[in-house]
């Protein structure tokens, strides 16, 4: 049995660890507000950006919203599915994706829940700041 010289206890107050453990509570709080209207937190953000931009490269996108573009097209493809979200024309090799009338729609109905989530967030962050 090999004894260890260097002290780990200091791993329990991981500042990393800390911080994808408060993402994963923050994204459950905007679910569980959006998951009633159908969709997911990053799903919203992807209509939310488009109806902000316009049509926009997948690579912009995914850049803007600090995403993997492989996740952005998984997310894309389901608003894709649910005519939120269509390809536009661009020119060649360029993957573009626009909103669509029914996904200008569905993100105007969801802003509500989303807007009280973000301000639950908004009132812990306050709380915790004045503390």
């Amino acid at each position: 049995m090999r004894i260890s010289l260097v002290d780990l206890s200091a791993t329990k107050d991981c500042h990393c660890l800390a911080a994808r453990k408060r993402a994963r509570e923050i994204t459950r709080r905007y679910e569980e507000k959006l998951r009633p209207r159908g969709l997911r937190a990053t799903q919203f953000s992807i209509l939310a950006a488009l109806a902000l931009k316009g049509p926009s490269p997948l690579s912009d996108l995914a850049d803007l919203l600090g995403l993997e573009r492989t996740s952005l097209s998984r997310s894309a493809n389901r608003l894709t599915d649910e005519g939120w979200v269509t390809e536009a024309k661009s020119e060649a090799r360029v993957h573009k994706l626009k909103l669509t009338p029914d996904g200008r729609k569905k993100v105007e109905s969801t802003y509500p829940a989303w807007k009280e989530a973000q301000d639950e967030m908004a009132e812990q962050i306050d709380k915790l700041a004045t503390e």
